[in-house]
């Protein structure tokens, strides 16, 4: 399968994860209730969450863009194009945009050239999981851990969608000194005003 941001055949079925091959299965990251909350302003919940209401029963995506005096300030909407690779190439691509995301490739790069001109920084990938938790799949794991992921240490915000209305959100961020996501549990967003 290919990965969701357009890294073609990096992220393939024949590439280093594709799903059900021996040893490279790892468990999700679920979300941990114990951890404190993460703060997330309102307008950026409330953008994200009205974002994934309009795609269902469709996964949506994006990207948050932050600055260093804030985190999360900007989230921009990104096409996904999951059922067109599908349709396309349904060996490469087994899953369409009701379980995976596939963002489209001039979208995100435009995002993030916009930010940089603006002295800011893509902080956070996000998506949904329909009728699913708030939780990180092994293949989301793949994809935010691989060496071509265009946003290394960006967090990764998810969505759950359940009977059409958002049930949770859960953010998950690496490990500053491992550089991976392995140990790490997922923690609610909290929305503050700003």
């Amino acid at each position: 399968m290919s990965g969701p941001l357009g890294l073609g055949s990096a992220l393939s079925a024949a590439g280093p994860f594709a799903t059900g091959r021996p040893g490279m299965a790892r468990a999700r990251i679920e979300l941990n209730r114990d951890l404190d909350p993460v703060p997330l302003p309102a307008s950026v919940m409330s953008e994200i969450c009205r974002h994934a209401l309009d795609t269902a029963p469709e996964e949506c995506c994006g990207l948050v863009v932050g600055s260093i005096r804030q985190r999360f300030e900007n989230p921009c909407r990104i096409t996904n194009v999951m059922t067109k690779m599908h349709l396309s190439d349904p060996v490469s691509f087994p899953r369409d945009a009701r379980q995976a995301y596939y963002m489209t490739e001039v979208e995100y790069l435009r995002a993030q050239q916009e930010a940089e001109t603006s002295g800011r920084f893509v902080s956070a990938v996000y998506h949904s999981h329909v009728d699913a938790g708030a939780y990180l799949s092994n293949e989301d794991l793949a994809y935010a851990e691989h060496p071509l992921f265009p946003f290394p240490g960006a967090a990764q915000i998810v969505i759950s969608v359940l009977g059409g209305r958002v049930k949770e959100a859960a953010i998950f961020e690496m490990d500053a000194v491992t550089r991976d996501f392995r140990g790490v549990n997922g923690r609610l967003l909290e929305v503050i005003d700003t």
